[in-house]
């Protein structure tokens, strides 16, 4: 008998984790997908395409509110929870229902799921959703492409549209994302790489991306993974890199897979040491020195600076902020914020009173966010209703805290400045000087600088 199988996921490590584990697999039999935290994915099937010759019909995908209804009516043995950037609490809640409801509750490794690269592969990941992984990412593939090599950058899953012809992505230049009909989470997270003048893959199929990677036409050298929330890589990694975010210092041993992340760093970037206070610093020093004693430890800044200042200064101002850092992420600040009191802002507007369409429902799931306005774009609804809050406001300016241009997807009618922020190392050890050694160890630099950064 084939144990009946449902992966709980929100569009990204639930179907990283079937490809490795459940597909072409005869012991199991995947009856269903649960979606959370990301709009637009329900009422889908994981395409026959996708799923393997076990799955001729798909594998269908509902919302996980009907969990538990789902374990009697399948008659599951197995749940396998497959997403990221929840606290323990609420993991262990969700393994109550299960477990109540009869089934197992189940939590894959990295050996059955990482899959192993002909190239050499450096990894980012983090703690938590806005620790820093995106800045740390773009100053590392500067470091390698500083080298003289050519970089590839494979990131964390993001498919929100249609999973067959999301397979495999390659985006080599900015007109690819709107050929790819990109979400603005995907814009924030490819376009800044592609700017830079490096590939990046993603997609649903992450050993077909792996191996087109690494046949990149335009050569590759060397892989980047480039983490999503706080998850652990879907890849065996030479060199992982985590980073850590003081101002939220217990976040790093008490949500999951953060601590995974924490746990297997070759190097711990405490980021953000220039506005966190030093009693959280000195706290998330002491949880790596016990966690991971081995590991070289890397003080970091984000300082942010913005394309024009007059804008902000005594102004009432609607500050934007990424997404997901505001809503899963739990962050209460972010780039916009720091950039609205650097530069003198008379006042933060509060976007509630102006919220439109599906905007008031993420105000509903997330009450934490407060005053910010999450840059929601996963569909053409969401950025319809982002553009239309915005113009309903009173603000006299409005602050683009996202790490892309939002005049790019929608219309802002009201005066706006971007902020941007860099990873920045502070003293020695650098990430510069940790880089070029790792590339020497690899033969893959012929000449070590004696004095980096």
């Amino acid at each position: 008998m084939r144990r009946k199988v449902l992966i709980m996921g929100a569009a990204g490590r639930d179907f990283h984790n079937f490809n490795t584990v459940f597909r072409d697999n005869e012991r199991y039999d995947v009856a269903a997908f649960t979606a959370t935290q990301i709009p637009n994915i329900l009422d889908r099937k994981y395409p026959a395409s996708l799923a393997g010759s076990l799955y001729p019909n798909g594998i269908p995908i509902y919302d996980e509110k009907d969990l538990n209804k789902l374990i009697h009516k399948l008659e599951i043995d197995d749940v396998v929870f497959s997403y990221s950037d929840v606290s323990y609490d609420y993991l262990m809640h969700k393994s109550a229902l299960v477990n109540t409801a009869g089934a197992n509750f189940v939590l894959l490794g990295r050996k059955d799921t990482a899959l192993k690269s002909t190239k050499p592969l450096i990894s980012v990941g983090a703690t938590r959703t806005g620790c820093g992984k995106s800045q740390t990412s773009r100053r590392l593939v500067e470091i390698l492409m500083g080298q003289g090599l050519k970089v590839v950058v494979i990131r964390h899953p993001m498919p929100y549209g249609d999973l067959e012809a999301q397979r495999v992505q390659r985006y080599a230049q900015l007109d690819d994302l709107n050929r790819y009909d990109c979400t603005i989470e995907e814009r924030e997270e490819y376009e800044p790489h592609i700017s830079r003048g490096n590939v990046i893959y993603a997609g649903v199929d992450y050993e077909a991306i792996l191996r087109a990677a690494e046949n990149d036409p335009d050569g590759c050298d060397i892989i980047v993974w480039d983490g999503g929330n706080n998850d652990f890589p879907f890849y065996v990694s030479d060199l992982h890199i985590t980073v850590t975010d003081p101002h939220r210092p217990d976040d790093g041993v008490n949500y999951y897979p953060g601590e995974v992340c924490l746990r297997m760093a070759d190097v711990v970037i405490i980021n953000k040491i220039d506005s966190a206070r030093p009693e959280n610093i000195a706290k998330v020093r002491t949880q790596v020195k016990q966690l991971v004693p081995d590991a070289t430890v890397i003080e970091a800044a984000s300082p942010i600076s913005v394309a024009e200042p007059s804008v902000i200064t005594n102004k009432k101002v609607l500050v934007v902020e990424d997404g997901p850092t505001l809503t899963h992420g739990g962050m209460t600040l972010g780039a916009g914020t720091l950039a609205a009191e650097k530069f003198g802002a008379a006042e933060m507007v509060d976007p509630r009173p102006f919220l439109v369409g599906e905007l008031k429902d993420t105000f509903e799931k997330y009450p934490e966010i407060g005053t910010l306005l999450p840059a929601m774009g996963y569909g053409d609804q969401q950025l319809k209703d982002l553009e239309e809050t915005i113009q309903k406001s009173d603000a006299e300016a409005i602050i683009i805290g996202t790490p892309i241009d939002l005049n790019r997807v929608i219309n802002i009618q009201k005066p706006n400045t971007r902020v941007f922020y860099d990873l920045q190392s502070i003293g020695k050890p650098n990430l510069e000087g940790v880089i070029v050694d790792f590339l020497s160890k690899k033969a893959l630099t012929t000449a070590v600088k004696e004095e980096v950064g």
